[in-house]
């Protein structure tokens, strides 16, 4: 089930964009706002304000990829780091097993993983140009079973 609505910030000067327009696709990703929030060694925050061109292997052509979280955050020895943060399922980051049938549901798991993968290693790619550092979170990450 998927679950999506807006989130209102419980200190709006810590995020960055428009305030009125933070909307989560699911329930992780609405944690990690709370957690972006009310983490005071989170300096600021922001949701899908980050573009990405890739290139899809789909079509070989470009498009726009949003990453989930831009972060600046504070880390235990002090340092600042910028981090581009995606979320996603486990099994969405896997490639997944080669199958004697190809079912519909097989053949989206495997044009999802190719295109998670292109977006991603824009995203390393971005993140290197621009000082950043990238991340996906899965549920083990988030502390979610």
């Amino acid at each position: 089930m998927s679950y999506k609505g807006k989130y209102t910030p419980s200190y709006p000067k810590k995020y960055k964009g428009d305030l009125d327009n933070i909307i989560y696709r699911s329930l992780w990703e609405r944690k990690f706002m709370i957690y972006c929030d009310n983490n005071q060694n989170i300096l600021e925050w922001a949701s899908e304000q980050v573009i990405v061109p890739y290139r899809s292997p789909i079509d070989n052509r470009y498009h726009r990829y949003f990453p989930d979280f831009y972060i600046k955050v504070k880390e235990s020895n002090g340092t600042i780091k910028k981090k581009i943060i995606e979320i996603k399922p486990l099994r969405q980051c896997v490639e997944p097993k080669v199958k004697k049938r190809k079912t519909k549901g097989y053949i989206y798991e495997v044009v999802e993983y190719a295109k998670n993968k292109a977006k991603w290693n824009a995203a390393k790619e971005w993140c290197l140009d621009h000082g950043y550092e990238f991340q996906v979170l899965t549920e083990n990450e988030l502390g979610i079973k």
